[in-house]
C-alpha cells in the first residue's frame, strides 16, 4: 500500500500510525509514519491558534514520543484500532493542550507484526457543545442520569453516594472514590466511597493518613497532560512503574489490578480526582467515554457545592476574630428558644467582654484595637475547647457550652484568664450562668450578663486608671 498517496488524498489533519506488537502480546513501538500536508504543517509550522509540539521538524516514521510526551490514552487508542481493528472516535480535551480534539481512526493491514491505522484531527479552542453530547444510547442515558440527580438533590452527601455507586456498578468496578484534595492545607478527603461485596482492596478511610496528599499531588504528572490515566496491561502499568514507582508500589501492595484516574477540573483547578479500581476491562472505551462526560458535570456540581459551603462560611463568621459572628449567634439563640427537643442537656452560657478596648484604640489605634479582638477570639478558642464562640459585638463574645457542669465552666473561665495574660493589654470580664435544659435559655443569657457586668465593675475598682 502506498500510504503517502493514500493519505495525501484525506483533506483534514491526517497521518498514518503504525502498532508493533510482541509475542508476549504486548505492544511495542507507535510510530507516525507519514502524514499529509496539513497534519506535517501542524507539526513544522509555528502558529499560535496550534498545540506545539515537542519538535517542529517531522521525520517519518518516527516514535509519536518525538512529537508529543507519552500518553497511555493515545497508545491504547491506536492499539484498538490498529492491532483490534476497531474504528474510534472521540471529543477530548488534554491538560496540556489548550485545545479540543476531535479525533477518527480507521484501521488499516497489517505487515507481520506491524499493524497500521490512520489518525485524524480537527482542532478548535473552543467546546462544541453538541460534538460533547455525540455519543451513543447508553453512555447518554448513563450521563444524563448523572445529571438529573444531581441537579435536583436537596442532599449533595447523599446524592453524591448514589452517583458514585452508580459509577461502580457502569464500570463494574471492585472500587470507586471521588476524592477532594485542598490546596491550601495539603490534605485530602474521601467525598464517597463505592466497594462490592467481594473487593479485597482496602477502604479509603484506611488508606487517607498524614502524607496521602504528597502522592496524590503526584498524579498529575503520572497521568501527563493527558485527560486521564488507565493502566490496565503490562505497556500501561510499566509507564507507571516508571513514572511514579511509589505509587506503583502502594496500588501493587493493595491489590489493584485495573484503575481509570480522571482528574475533577473547574476553572484549570483540580478539585480532587474520581477512579475505579479492578474495573471491566473489556469495557474500557465505553467507560472511559463515559467518565469524560460525567466528570465534567460531578467536578461542576463539587464546585458549586464549595462556592456555596464558603458563602455559608463568609455569613456566619466574624471576619475579623474568625469565630461564629452576632448573626449566627442569633439563629442559636432563636433555635434553642423555639426548640420542642429537649435532648440538648447541662447548658452552659458565657459572656466574656474585654477590659479597656476603647483605651487601646484612643491610645494606640484602631490597628491595635483590632489586633486585641484577634488575640481575645485565641484565647477564648484555647480556653473553650470544642464550645461555640460568637462575636455578640463589638468587645464582647458569647460562648455555648453543652452536655457540661457548672464546675467546667468555672474552669473554663478561669483558663480563659489565665491565658489571657500572655497578650499584651488582654484582660476579660466575665460571667456564666448553667442550666439543666433550654428551657429558660432567654433567663440564662440574662444571668451571665448580669454576671459579666458584675466581674467588669470590679475590675474597673481593682484598677480605676483604667476605667474607660
Amino acid at each position: 500500500m502506498d500510504l503517502i498517496s493514500f493519505v495525501n488524498m484525506i483533506d483534514i489533519s491526517t497521518c498514518i500510525i503504525s502498532v508493533e506488537t510482541n509475542s508476549d502480546g504486548s505492544y511495542g513501538d507507535i510510530r507516525i509514519v507519514t502524514g499529509n500536508a496539513p497534519y506535517v504543517a501542524s507539526i513544522e509550522v509555528a502558529d499560535e491558534s496550534a498545540p506545539q509540539m515537542l519538535t517542529n521538524k517531522f521525520v517519518p516514521n518516527s516514535l509519536y514520543q518525538n512529537y508529543f510526551p507519552k500518553d497511555l490514552n493515545f497508545e491504547d487508542f491506536c492499539y484498538r484500532c490498529a492491532v483490534l481493528k476497531q474504528p474510534l472516535h472521540t471529543y477530548v480535551h488534554p491538560e496540556r493542550f489548550d485545545f479540543w480534539f476531535n479525533l477518527f481512526m480507521i484501521p488499516l493491514g497489517s505487515k507481520g507484526n506491524i499493524h497500521y491505522c490512520t489518525y485524524s484531527q480537527m482542532i478548535s479552542k473552543n467546546a462544541d457543545s453538541e460534538e460533547m453530547s455525540n455519543t451513543s444510547a447508553s453512555i447518554a442515558s448513563d450521563v444524563l442520569n448523572t445529571c438529573i440527580k444531581l441537579s435536583g438533590t436537596t442532599n449533595f452527601q447523599h446524592t453524591m453516594d448514589e452517583v458514585i455507586s452508580d459509577i461502580r456498578k457502569l464500570c463494574d468496578a471492585q472500587s470507586c472514590v471521588i476524592l477532594l484534595t485542598d490546596h491550601e492545607t495539603r490534605t485530602c478527603t474521601a467525598l464517597c466511597e463505592s466497594r462490592n461485596a467481594y473487593s479485597m482492596l482496602p477502604s479509603m478511610k484506611g488508606v487517607l493518613r498524614e502524607g496521602f496528599y504528597d502522592l496524590t499531588a503526584s498524579w498529575k504528572d503520572t497521568i501527563g497532560g493527558s485527560n486521564c490515566l488507565i493502566a490496565k496491561n503490562k505497556n500501561e502499568w510499566d509507564y507507571v512503574k516508571e513514572k511514579n514507582p511509589a505509587w506503583y508500589e502502594s496500588l501493587m501492595k493493595n491489590h489493584v489490578e485495573s484503575i481509570v484516574l480522571f482528574p475533577l477540573l473547574s476553572n484549570n483547578e483540580i478539585l480532587g480526582y474520581i477512579w475505579a479500581c479492578n474495573f471491566d476491562t473489556e469495557n474500557t472505551v465505553k467507560i472511559k467515554q463515559t467518565l469524560e462526560l460525567t466528570t465534567f458535570f460531578v467536578a461542576s456540581d463539587i464546585a458549586n457545592q464549595k462556592l456555596m459551603d464558603r458563602l455559608k462560611k463568609l455569613s456566619s463568621i466574624d471576619m475579623l476574630t474568625g469565630v461564629l459572628n452576632r448573626n449566627e449567634m442569633n439563629n442559636k439563640i432563636d433555635s434553642l428558644r423555639n426548640s420542642k427537643d429537649d435532648s440538648l442537656k447541662e447548658i452552659g452560657i458565657v459572656f466574656a467582654d474585654l477590659n479597656g478596648l476603647k483605651r487601646v484604640n484612643d491610645r494606640l489605634g484602631h490597628a491595635a484595637g483590632d489586633l486585641l479582638l484577634k488575640n481575645a477570639a485565641i484565647a477564648l478558642q484555647n480556653a473553650f475547647i470544642g464550645d461555640q464562640i460568637f462575636r455578640a459585638g463589638g468587645d464582647e463574645f458569647m460562648i455555648l457550652l453543652t452536655f457540661t457542669t457548672e464546675e467546667a465552666i468555672i474552669g473554663k473561665c478561669n483558663k480563659a484568664k489565665l491565658i489571657s495574660r500572655h497578650y499584651d493589654h488582654l484582660s476579660f470580664a466575665l460571667g456564666y450562668s448553667f442550666e439543666h435544659d433550654s428551657s429558660d435559655i432567654t433567663g440564662a443569657l440574662k444571668r451571665a450578663d448580669e454576671r459579666m457586668y458584675q466581674d467588669k465593675e470590679k475590675y474597673y475598682e481593682q484598677n480605676p486608671d483604667l476605667k474607660r
